[in-house]
């Protein structure tokens, strides 16, 4: 189901600037390797809500606003966000026909494939130690993706009441 007024496109940059947020908000060293991908959980959640109106433009952009914010190589995260937004848009088909669970499961796949090419761009910038703990933004992502898509369903229901 499309979406076609204003605010809600608002509400769609809205909710993608506030995952960027907390995508870039500083957290203790020990922590960091527990921060779920936000970005990347919004981002899946509006290709595959509204997949003519976010894409993988949307993801470029982000990437880029990550990028500029964390010193990053510019482009890196463009590239990896516009990677998501593709993807998202190959499995659209099959994934609005899924449960939550095997939703989560895909989620999961998603962002770890993502989470490997980060991995995999960062050899390349320099030494950098891989671990298998890289991962975990990508399980976590998935653990909260059924909540996070209930939420947002609600809401939107509540807003069509409205």
């Amino acid at each position: 189901m499309a979406m076609s007024s204003p605010a809600n496109l608002l509400w769609v940059w809205f909710t993608l600037l506030l995952a960027l947020c907390l995508q870039v908000m500083p957290l203790a060293d020990g922590w960091q390797v527990w921060r779920p991908d936000w970005l990347g959980l919004m981002l899946i959640y509006w290709c595959m809500r509204d997949p003519l109106r976010v894409g993988v433009l949307h993801g470029f952009v982000l990437g880029l606003l990550v990028d500029l914010i964390e010193g990053a190589p510019l482009g890196q995260n463009a590239l990896l966000l516009s990677l998501l937004a593709f993807l998202c848009a190959l499995v659209y088909g099959r994934f609005r026909a899924y449960s939550l669970v095997q939703q989560a499961v895909l989620i999961f796949v998603l962002l770890g494939m993502i989470q490997l090419a980060e991995q995999w761009l960062r050899t390349l910038f320099g030494p950098f130690l891989m671990q298998l703990s890289f991962l975990l933004p990508a399980l976590i992502g998935a653990l909260l993706w059924p909540w996070l898509t209930t939420l947002f369903e609600a809401l939107g229901r509540r807003h069509a009441r409205d």
